[in-house]
């Protein structure tokens, strides 16, 4: 009999060994990834407000309204995500004795398509498209009789192939495309014949008639890569980096257009926070002006790099 029980619990305590799974019960369940869709929408107001009396130092009252709309909806399932984002802003600033100015205007809308081959990949097949633009006339202040720029005039719009990394990271994002259209449109007829954002300018004959309008719109195929990273700083302060790059293949290779920005958000709570922004630019094809000796008469001075700082407090909305 011992020698029947001995054999019996031998076995046994091999089966435990050999097959683990088939005596106890463990969850090894992963976590089901289900097709859904995600809406995310942001109304924001920024404001910025100095008034004087009897102050001895001097100043003039002024206001400025910076108005924004963010509009996003994203897909994501096993294999594939699909996000859409429609931003919008413009800003204005009224001093005291002074006509009204533009401080911001933007029309932006990104699609970006992204197939993963693996579920626990890291890198995604993507294609991307961005195109941006703005509202109303910008102007070289003083001077409003002429505008530099309106709605399409200029136009931006790049579509391209590549990959991207990091979306298994919330946080951060980097994408490389090695073939990436970017057209720019001049819708204006007046700046697409001054050769305006890149474009080809009108021909004139001798006696200054247009013999052919300039062209409204110039595309070149390049090289893009950009670089998104978030991070929280502090309690209730976070910063985000924006970072785009991009070079023609044809005309002028190794010449980079660059768009850079960098956002520190401090919420205070949930509608009221204050936001700092810093954006710099360059782009070969946006030149710049000086005046001559003759008034109103400008030479062109090249390209410049351009900056913009933006400090307000405002509230937003989510919703």
């Amino acid at each position: 009999m011992k020698q029947v029980l001995f054999v019996l619990s031998f076995i046994f305590f091999n089966s435990l060994i050999a097959q683990p799974d088939s005596l106890f019960i463990k969850d090894k369940r992963v976590k089901e990834i289900r097709p859904e869709w995600k809406q995310v929408n942001k109304l924001s107001v920024d404001l910025n407000e100095v008034t004087f009396v009897n102050w001895n130092s001097g100043g003039s009252n002024s206001l400025s309204a910076l108005f924004g709309c963010q509009f996003a909806a994203n897909y994501s399932d096993k294999y594939f995500r699909w996000d859409n984002k429609l931003t919008t802003a413009y800003g204005l600033n009224g001093q005291q004795g002074r006509e009204t100015r533009k401080t911001a205007d933007l029309i932006e809308f990104s699609s970006n398509l992204g197939y993963k081959p693996e579920v626990k990949g890291k890198w995604l097949y993507s294609a991307r498209l961005n195109f941006k633009t703005q509202f109303a006339d910008g102007f070289k202040y003083p001077n409003i009789s002429k505008p530099i720029s309106t709605f399409m005039a200029p136009g931006y719009l790049f579509f391209g192939g590549g990959m991207e990394y990091g979306q298994h990271i919330k946080e951060l994002s980097m994408y490389f495309s090695p073939l990436t259209l970017k057209t720019t449109f001049v819708l204006d007829e007046d700046l697409a014949n001054v050769g305006a954002f890149g474009v080809d300018e009108a021909v004139y004959d001798s006696e200054g008639n247009i013999i052919r309008k300039g062209d409204s719109s110039r595309s070149e195929v390049g090289i893009l890569f950009t670089n998104t990273y978030e991070l929280d700083i502090a309690k209730n302060v976070t910063a985000k980096n924006l970072l785009s790059l991009y070079s023609d293949y044809i005309n002028n290779f190794g010449n980079v257009d660059l768009d850079w920005r960098v956002n520190f958000d401090f919420k205070v709570n949930d509608y009221i926070r204050a936001t700092l922004e810093s954006h710099l630019k360059y782009d070969d094809d946006v030149k710049t002006s000086i005046p001559t000796e003759i008034k109103g008469e400008f030479d062109e001075a090249g390209a410049k790099i351009q900056w913009k700082q933006f400090l307000g407090i405002g509230f937003a909305v989510d919703f």
